[in-house]
């Protein structure tokens, strides 16, 4: 079960540093000229780090999640395992959106301004300061 672990925490942090990229590609790919090289370059990028890294890793992160609830890793007669369940369902749906977003950017229809996608950027790590904190602490 170790090795279930350490690769659940390598395809969490992937799945993580993409959620908090791919916003940031966001933000300059709202401000480039719709059909210039610079916004064909961006649709590029963000394809490939959300079908390339972000939703293969968030794959595996649930695959090797359930595995170890399956496995009898996790009491759910505990709190802590509820929340986390629904700040990752969040992430989920997090992940979700943004693929709303990069259709929308992929067929030049993107409407939101920069400010926007530079706020949205702060919801993973939200949610993964609860996720980890309850995986950590175990507060109850």
């Amino acid at each position: 079960m170790e090795w279930v672990k350490a690769l659940h925490v390598i395809s969490v942090i992937a799945w993580m540093a993409g959620s908090l990229y791919l916003p940031r590609l966001f933000v300059y790919h709202s401000v480039a000229e719709k059909g210039s090289v610079q916004s064909e370059t961006f649709k590029v990028m963000e394809r490939r780090l959300y079908r390339g890294i972000m939703t293969p890793a968030m794959i595996a992160s649930w695959i090797f999640g359930l595995i170890m609830v399956f496995n009898g890793m996790v009491d759910w007669s505990s709190g802590w395992p509820w929340v986390k369940a629904v700040f990752v369902i969040a992430l989920s749906g997090y992940h979700g959106w943004m693929g709303g977003f990069l259709r929308a950017f992929k067929e030049d229809r993107n409407v939101k301004p920069q400010k926007f996608f530079r706020m949205i950027n702060e919801v993973p790590t939200l949610l993964m300061i609860v996720i980890v904190i309850m995986v950590i602490v175990k507060p109850f």
